[in-house]
């Protein structure tokens, strides 16, 4: 499994998809400064914007809007509150 992640958000999100989903592979990237002056953006400290790349044998069989949903769901609560974007990449293995 692979991972990138420097924050306390980042380590969260990494945390709460290898619980949900068991993936084997999961890169969290932190984009916030991609976003510096954008709607969103926080200023003090980032973490406002992100890319997931998961993959796991949970996503088998089931469509993208499925696999986003899945991932949606185990950070319900930080897309509310603390994620402003978020980007998925959800694939099987071998896709």
């Amino acid at each position: 499994m692979t991972d990138q992640f420097t924050g306390p958000i980042a380590a969260e999100i990494h945390q709460r998809l290898t619980a949900a989903l068991s993936p084997t592979r999961l890169v969290v990237r932190d984009d916030s400064e991609k976003h510096r002056g954008h709607g969103g953006y926080n200023p003090n400290g980032g973490e406002s914007h992100f890319t997931v790349e998961v993959e796991s044998t949970a996503f088998a069989g089931q469509s993208r809007l499925a696999r986003q949903r899945a991932v949606n769901a185990a950070l319900a609560d930080l897309l509310k509150e603390r994620v402003h974007a978020l980007a998925i990449v959800a694939k099987a293995p071998g896709e």
